[in-house]
């Protein structure tokens, strides 16, 4: 295999860390000054996020030998070969919008093997071109801009939350900031790292025009660019965002209606137009918009995605089995299995690799923590709380639905470790909010029951 790994890289990377390290460290001067709150975590956040990157790409170049993030900065090389002949040319390929056989093209196409057939994968590599610009095509030095293009999002989404509820910024920051596979997994040439990017300031400019009515121009661009990355990349975290939002945006401004029965109608019709909508997308829409995730091929496409991650295994043991599901109805009735693997699996006995086994620690503390929440505050109280916080709500409808998708789509636990990670925050923001809301902060959370 090519040595991606040069003398150049640890030429390189002093210099990209310095910038980094400059510019971050002046903002959080400027904007967390000492005695801020939130001052305490920005930098420790950052530098996790480069030590992730760091770390997952060493693994991927000496231990795996190969793999997507490898793939993605090979293919980005092959992009940026094209300005040797032209600007034109690397941006054309750089937008995909030259077709396959077009004159002049097809000594890079014919390399580019996303190209045709897969623009989410390939819009990845595109972004890793863009980014070697600035780093002289060095593998270690990208992977770490990554990191910290990804880390904006992350903190866009961590101030989004820390703000509505500031007597919980230590515990937020834990969930949306330090867990361990968010931070390796977010951190790499990863479509997972440009996509925590994109909903981490999905969710800052969502909150900041509605709650805020902050119709700035830097938000609405955000906003755009937020949707736009999700859309052609990932478009099942899009899918799973947008109804968890319709109903937070639902159930935050029906509480100012004092008539109980207009509220209640107001929530079914919502509701039920909600749901309508979602149909008519996944359904008349989704042959040209959403493809292969239409509501008619998402069953096709769950089961070849799954056979194909176990085929493409190399590791058989760390493959899981829900059974057989051909239909909609199949799929539905697999939901809680799919919710739980996500969430909770593998446990610990299904770990037969170090990784693996780091992924079952982190889910294994989940399940205790969960139980946890539901033994110390009460099955009726956590359903109260549910109820009446709309924060709450949109954290738990995007963890189900996403991770009910993700689950059953699979197939691989090493490949689920990656796919779930845009999920964990909203699931810990909503085990805390639950227990503090119940709890006082002397009660702490994170730490056996009794202890």
């Amino acid at each position: 295999m090519e040595n991606y790994i040069t003398i150049l890289d640890f030429a390189v990377l002093p210099i990209v860390l310095f910038i980094i390290y400059f510019v971050f460290l002046t903002a959080r001067n400027k904007w967390y000054p000492k005695g801020h709150p939130w001052r305490p975590y920005f930098i420790p956040a950052l530098t996790l996020k480069i030590i992730g990157a760091i770390a997952i790409t060493l693994i991927y170049v000496y231990y795996y030998k190969g793999g997507d993030t490898i793939n993605y900065f090979a293919q980005a090389k092959v992009i940026n070969s094209a300005l040797e002949d032209s600007f034109v040319k690397w941006f054309g390929l750089l937008t995909r919008i030259p077709s396959q056989y077009s004159t002049g093209y097809y000594q890079y196409i014919s390399q580019l093997i996303w190209y045709p057939d897969d623009a989410a994968t390939y819009y990845t590599c595109a972004v890793t071109a863009v980014v070697n610009l600035f780093t002289f095509q060095t593998l270690l030095p990208t992977a770490v801009v990554f990191a910290t293009i990804s880390f904006t999002g992350i903190w866009a989404m961590f101030r989004t939350f820390a703000t509505i509820y500031p007597h919980l910024a230590k515990h937020l920051a834990i969930c949306i900031c330090f867990i361990p596979s968010v931070i390796v997994w977010g951190s790499g040439i990863f479509k997972d790292t440009i996509c925590m990017f994109a909903l981490g300031w999905l969710c800052y400019t969502v909150f900041e025009i509605l709650i805020k009515r902050n119709f700035s121009f830097p938000n609405i661009i955000l906003l755009i660019i937020s949707v736009i990355i999700l859309r052609f990349i990932k478009v099942y975290i899009l899918m799973a965002f947008l109804p968890a939002i319709v109903l937070w945006i639902l159930f935050n401004y029906s509480k100012s209606i004092k008539d109980v029965a207009a509220r209640i109608m107001l929530i079914i019709i919502v509701t039920s137009a909600t749901i309508a909508v979602s149909y008519y997308i996944f359904t008349r829409m989704g042959e040209e918009s959403l493809g292969r995730y239409s509501l008619e091929k998402i069953a096709k496409t769950v089961v070849i995605t799954r056979d194909y991650i176990i085929e493409k295994s190399s590791d058989e043991s760390s493959a899981y089995d829900l059974g057989e599901y051909t239909s909609i109805q199949d799929m539905i009735l697999k939901a809680p299995a799919a919710i739980n693997v996500t969430l909770f699996r593998p446990y610990i006995w299904e770990s037969k690799k170090v990784l693996v086994m780091l992924t079952a620690l982190e889910s294994l503390l989940f399940l205790l923590i969960t139980i946890k929440v539901i033994i110390v505050v009460g099955l009726g109280r956590v359903w109260r709380t549910i109820v009446t916080d709309p924060n709450i709500q949109f954290f738990l409808i995007f963890t189900l639905v996403f991770s009910f998708a993700i689950g059953l789509t699979s197939g691989n636990f090493g490949t689920l470790s990656r796919y779930k990670i845009p999920c964990l925050p909203f699931y810990g923001m909503a085990l805390v909010l639950i227990y503090y809301k119940n709890m006082p902060l002397s009660k702490k959370l994170f730490r056996p029951i009794g202890l």
